[in-house]
């Protein structure tokens, strides 16, 4: 075979694991147009059209889902023998992509890429942050990094550093009017920032204490997924806001938010790096794995 039937054949195979000739040509790192041209070229060398292409979507034919389950196997063993050469090394050498939230890519990843590079100089890290909920097999990610109750089946996770902690934030201004709140049903009287799911859903304030859980769904005029957002509407004084407290730590700690219902806020949230159940992980993810694990 011809390099250039493989180079067609990845291409297609990326198309169809991705459903998308833009997704395939990122993590090729090629045009979507050179990805459609090497597609078109392997289907007219074959006489078979292998995806059906419209304006919006791309679907496989019948020879195209075929070609695809005996191609996927083939490409994870090319994959993992690439890998292997890595014991010839004297450091992990590839890409690894990973997918994080944006609330928190900062506080999990600011301190463990440099020493990570450092001492993995032939290794090249991607980052792709975003608060939706991400199938990381389907959009061509090594690994993702999410809360456990958001991990789906099929998933290896590993517990990873920092853990982070939700709290209740106002500022000096905001209280200048309104009482301290001592309870979650004290709530009722304050204005609240309201959180987003990226999909649009306002989602709960979870407390705890004492073994008892209580959840409050809050209410006010201003709702945002962003917790950067959040901090600031917390910093005009638009109301209280539930955020990441290390997103807010430099505002806490020179006095502009004040934490309450402190007692009350859940313990730690464990993180988990988590990557597709596989036959073999790569040299360059269990380095990024070691370098964050709890």
């Amino acid at each position: 075979m011809r390099t250039t039937d493989l180079s067609e054949l990845a291409a297609f195979d990326a198309v169809a694991r991705h459903k998308s000739f833009r997704r395939a040509g990122e993590e090729r790192g090629v045009t979507a147009s050179a990805v459609s041209h090497a597609v078109s070229n392997l289907e007219a060398r074959i006489g078979l059209r292998l995806l059906n292409r419209t304006t919006r979507s791309v679907s496989l034919t019948d020879a195209g889902t075929m070609l695809l389950a005996r191609l996927s196997p083939a490409f994870v063993d090319i994959g993992s023998a690439m890998d292997g050469l890595n014991q010839f090394r004297d450091t992990p050498f590839g890409k690894v992509r990973i997918n994080a939230p944006s609330s928190i890519a900062p506080f999990v990843l600011g301190q463990v890429i440099g020493p990570l590079i450092a001492a993995n100089p032939n290794l090249e890290i991607e980052v792709v942050t975003t608060d939706r909920l991400v199938d990381i097999a389907e959009e061509g990610f090594d690994a993702g990094i999410r809360l456990g109750e958001s991990l789906r089946d099929g998933m290896t996770a590993v517990r990873i550093n920092p853990r982070l902690r939700f709290s209740v934030v106002g500022s000096p201004g905001y209280f200048k009017t309104r009482p301290m709140p001592r309870v979650p049903a004290d709530l009722r009287d304050h204005v609240c920032i309201q959180n987003l799911y990226p999909t649009g859903v306002r989602y709960a304030w979870a407390f705890e204490k004492d073994g008892r859980e209580v959840e409050y769904q809050p209410t006010g005029p201003f709702a945002s997924d962003d917790h950067a957002l959040i901090v600031q509407a917390a910093l005009s004084d638009v109301g209280l806001g539930y955020v990441w407290e290390a997103r807010a730590a430099r505002e806490i700690a020179d006095g502009r938010l004040i934490r309450c219902l402190e007692p009350w806020c859940a313990p730690d949230d464990w993180l988990y790096l988590y990557y597709p159940t596989r036959k073999y992980i790569s040299a360059g993810l269990r380095a990024v794995i070691e370098a964050m694990r709890a």
